[in-house]
C-alpha cells in the first residue's frame, strides 16, 4: 500500500514510517525539520528511513499549501496519517503563532489538498491535552474537552473539529487518535525522559515539577504504532465517517515512580530542583482504553520499566555516553 505520512521526521513520525517501511509498503514522508528542537536530530531520523528504497522524504512546511498540494498528488496515497505539528504545552505560551499556523492552518491546508484526492482512511494525531485539567479519570473519548488549559490543546482540539465538518461534508473517513505522553528510543529533546535521563548522567539537577506529585499515562512507542497500524485497517463507517480514539496504556504513573524507574535503569539518584506547577501543565492523564480494545484488540502494554531502559540504551549510543 502507498502510505503519505506527515511529520516523518518526528518521534513518532519516525517509528511509524520505520514500521511501515518494515510491513513492506511504501512511505512518503513529509517534514519541514524546523528548529523547535535539535534539527540534526530529526535529520538523522531521515536519514535512517532513506536506508530504505520505498522511502521517498519531502522537505515542506505545512503552512505552504500549494507544496502541500503537490505532495499529496504525488504521494496518491491510499492511507495518509497526519502526525506533523508544533507540539509542547509550555513553548505555546512563548511563540503561539506557530500554533496556529502549522496546527490549525496547516491541517486545513491538508484537508483542502486530500478534498482532490481522498485516501481510504486518514488518521490524525491528536492529544490527551484536549482533556484540559478534567477530574473525571479515566478519561473516555465522549467527554467534555471544550475547556483546554493550554494553547497547545486548544488547536489541537480546533483541528479535532475542523475534522469532523470535512468528514461530514467530504469524506475520506477519519480517525483522531488522542496520544497520552509516548516515549521511547529517538525521543523528542523536551520531553520529561530525555531531560531526566541527559541531567542525571551528566550530574546536572532535574526540574521536578508539582513536588512530583502529577500523573501520566506513559505509552511506549512501538505500542502507539501498533495501535496506529491497526486502526489504519479499520476505518469508520456511518455518517459521518469520523471517531475519535484514545491511544494510551491506561496505567496512569506518578512524576515521582516516574524518576524512580529513570534512576533505576541509570544507575544513579537524581539531583532535584523543586518547582511548582507551570501554567497549561495538567495535574493528571489516564486514558480509558475500552473503545481502543473494541476497535482493534489491542491495548498498549510495554512495561514502564522496559520501556525506559530501550530509550536509555538508544541514549547512551546515539550521544557516545
Amino acid at each position: 500500500m502507498r502510505f503519505l505520512v506527515t511529520g516523518t521526521a518526528g518521534f513518532i513520525g519516525f517509528h511509524l514510517a520505520q514500521r511501515l517501511l518494515a510491513d513492506g509498503h511504501t512511505v512518503l514522508g513529509v517534514d519541514g525539520f524546523t528548529p523547535y528542537y535539535d534539527p540534526k536530530l530529526k535529520r538523522r531520523r531521515h536519514q535512517e528511513l532513506a536506508r530504505s528504497s520505498s522511502f521517498v522524504g519531502r522537505e515542506a512546511q505545512l503552512e505552504d499549501a500549494r507544496a502541500l498540494t503537490g505532495l499529496v498528488v504525488e504521494a496518491n496515497a491510499d492511507v495518509v496519517f497526519h502526525l506533523a505539528a508544533q507540539a509542547g504545552v509550555r513553548y505555546s505560551a512563548e511563540n503561539p503563532r506557530a500554533y496556529i499556523e502549522a496546527n490549525i492552518v496547516g491541517t486545513f491546508n491538508l484537508l483542502e489538498a486530500l478534498r482532490q484526492r481522498p485516501p481510504r482512511h486518514l488518521l490524525i494525531a491528536s492529544t490527551s491535552s484536549v482533556y484540559g485539567a478534567g477530574r473525571a479519570q479515566p478519561f473516555e473519548e465522549m467527554q467534555d474537552t471544550d475547556h483546554p488549559v493550554s494553547l497547545y490543546a486548544a488547536t489541537k482540539k480546533a483541528t479535532e473539529t475542523i475534522a469532523f465538518s470535512y468528514a461530514h461534508l467530504n469524506g475520506p473517513p477519519m480517525t483522531v487518535m488522542r496520544l497520552f505522553t509516548v516515549y521511547g528510543p529517538w525521543g523528542r529533546p523536551d520531553m520529561a525522559l530525555f531531560k531526566f535521563t541527559r541531567n542525571i548522567i551528566a550530574g546536572e539537577p532535574i526540574d521536578v515539577y508539582g513536588a512530583g506529585k502529577q500523573t501520566r499515562d506513559f505509552t511506549y512507542v512501538g505500542d502507539v504504532v501498533e495501535a496506529m497500524v491497526r486502526l489504519a485497517a479499520h476505518p469508520p463507517e456511518g455518517s459521518p465517517p469520523y471517531r475519535v480514539v484514545n491511544v494510551g496504556g491506561g496505567r496512569p504513573v506518578g512524576l515521582d515512580d516516574f524518576i524512580a524507574v529513570i534512576e533505576e535503569v541509570l544507575g544513579r539518584k537524581a539531583l532535584r530542583r523543586e518547582l511548582p506547577m507551570q501554567p497549561g501543565d495538567v495535574p493528571a492523564t489516564w486514558a480509558s482504553t475500552a473503545l481502543l480494545e473494541k476497535i482493534i484488540g489491542f491495548r498498549p502494554a510495554v512495561p514502564l520499566s522496559d520501556g525506559v531502559r530501550a530509550f536509555v540504551a538508544w541514549y547512551r549510543e546515539y550521544y557516545g555516553v
